[in-house]
């Protein structure tokens, strides 16, 4: 038998995934809100009970994270997802202004197409089928290479439950043939209304140029700042714990820590109380050169790597209990491997004399990549948080949390989410946590409120028109008037229209 050309089988796979998500959403158009949050609520249950088994598969597949740690994303994209979106309207008539008799009215986009990166691959599959089936849409999902059979696994998850909740079959569907090409003709499939892109910068900006309307998100470089007034022990603790979470695969994990100089000794010694391990400055060179093996450039085998690992790569050995590399570092510059997004358990650590110096370090950090992402700050000054707020061009600001958990919303009250937002300061469309809220259009159903008379138009007589056209001739021959009859004809045209 002659072998069949894969691509090709991708792209067919591809289109008869549309092709069912289209026939299957244009069932569950006609659902209503109660079958909806049914249908939502078997599918967070069924999700959340296999949390765990999920998690397993990510990192067995993938090579990346924490089994227990992918447990808790899973379980975020489930439970915690469906406890923020369980009330939302999305069916019909969703609000009401009677004073000004406006009626908002809930209609979906149709069918979603969803990039799943590889660093979360099972918790942005439940996350993106939630939301698509909250606002009764379908959804076509395009794994990573590295991570196909554990997102197909995530969205057959989802799919038997919400089938068996009375779903449409072929509402959730997932490409199985890790094709760039079939992926590409994806996003631009004329069946296909929105792209949830959530992955490389490629992919974002390949969403972007489609054609469609689409929400993607910017990369995150998080600077985390110690202000002196901050609970040293608790930050310290946040840090390292963050920054080891699923060994730093969270976009919105600190990468950089900026701490005020009068605290820093202090800060670094309960660094090093909670497993971080700072590198000697040979130690830091051999670390550099794994980082970024090419200038400005992350190597992505380092990414969701435990620090052990990571350390025994370049040939030295850490404590027993160590989560977290330290550098600690003076430059910023995608030159410098220690200030890129590293997605691993890997900080760099600057030491300023104050918060105006905190500040434009932090700046500088975004600027080279993370700009409208997230930044972290620890500190009882309120004040100057706020002023933090106004001033840093990112979309969250989270306060003495963990950035890598509290950004998606899991402690804090943010929006739980997997696709974060970086506004126009990244590129983004939107600087929310995307969520149901952004699957549906509104449209407005507007009565008649205030009275308005209408002006008759005013035309200057004809008579004057052809007296004003006759005056700008000089000499008159038969040409010339049937110019000028031609132009009072066209006036007349338009009067009468």
């Amino acid at each position: 038998m002659p072998t069949l050309d894969h691509d090709l089988l991708a792209l067919q796979e591809m289109r008869d995934a549309v092709k069912k998500a289209s026939e299957a959403q244009a069932a569950y158009m006609q659902f209503s809100q109660q079958q909806v949050d049914q249908i939502v609520k078997a599918v967070a249950d069924a999700a959340f009970k296999e949390a765990d088994r999920l998690g397993k598969m990510a990192v067995k597949e993938t090579g990346m994270g924490v089994p227990n740690h992918k447990k808790i994303k899973n379980e975020v994209a489930s439970r915690d997802l469906y406890e923020d979106i369980k009330d939302l309207k999305t069916v019909g008539i969703v609000g009401y202004d009677r004073a000004a008799k406006v009626t908002e009215i809930a209609s979906p986009f149709g069918v979603v197409a969803g990039i799943v990166p590889t660093t979360n691959p099972t918790s942005t599959a439940i996350f993106k089928a939630m939301i698509s089936l909250k606002t009764r849409n379908a959804l076509v999902v395009s794994p990573h290479p590295y991570a196909v059979k554990c997102t197909e696994e995530a969205l057959n998850v989802c799919r038997i439950a919400a089938e068996q909740a009375g779903a449409p079959e072929g509402l959730l569907q997932c490409l199985t043939m890790a094709s760039m090409d079939a992926t590409q003709q994806l996003l631009k499939h004329p069946q296909v209304n929105l792209i949830l892109a959530t992955g490389g910068g490629a992919l974002v900006k390949a969403a972007y140029s489609s054609g469609k309307p689409a929400y993607g998100v910017g990369p995150g470089n998080v600077p985390a700042y110690v202000e002196k007034s901050a609970n040293i022990a608790k930050a310290a603790q946040h840090l390292v714990q963050s920054k080891s979470f699923d060994n730093g695969t969270i976009c919105a994990t600190e990468q950089s820590i900026i701490a005020d100089e009068a605290i820093s000794d202090k800060l670094i010694a309960e660094l090093q109380k909670n497993g971080a391990y700072i590198l000697s400055p040979e130690e830091k060179v051999k670390m550099e050169k794994l980082i970024s093996p090419t200038p400005g450039k992350v190597n992505p085998k380092i990414v969701g790597k435990s620090a052990a690992c990571l350390a025994d790569l370049v040939g030295f050995s850490v404590p027993a209990g160590t989560k977290v590399l330290i550098g600690l570092e003076t430059k910023v510059g995608k030159e410098i491997p220690f200030s890129l997004e590293k997605l691993s358990p890997i900080f760099a650590l600057y030491t300023v004399k104050d918060s105006a110096a905190a500040k434009q370090v932090m700046i500088d950090l975004l600027n080279i990549g993370g700009r409208g992402h997230t930044c972290s700050i620890h500190t009882e000054n309120a004040a100057l948080a706020e002023q933090f707020a106004v001033e840093l061009p990112v979309s969250r600001i989270v306060i003495n949390t963990l950035s890598s958990i509290g950004a998606v919303g899991g402690t804090t009250g943010l929006a739980p989410s997997f696709t974060l937002g970086c506004g126009t300061f990244g590129g983004n469309i939107t600087s929310d946590n995307v969520t149901a809220r952004h699957l549906i259009n509104i449209k407005r159903m507007a009565y008649g409120t205030k009275n308005v008379t209408v002006p008759e138009p005013a035309y200057e007589p004809l008579e004057a028109l052809v007296e004003k056209q006759v005056a700008q001739t000089e000499a008159v021959d038969a040409d010339m008037v049937q110019q000028i009859v031609d132009q009072v004809l066209k006036q007349i045209t338009l009067q009468n229209k």
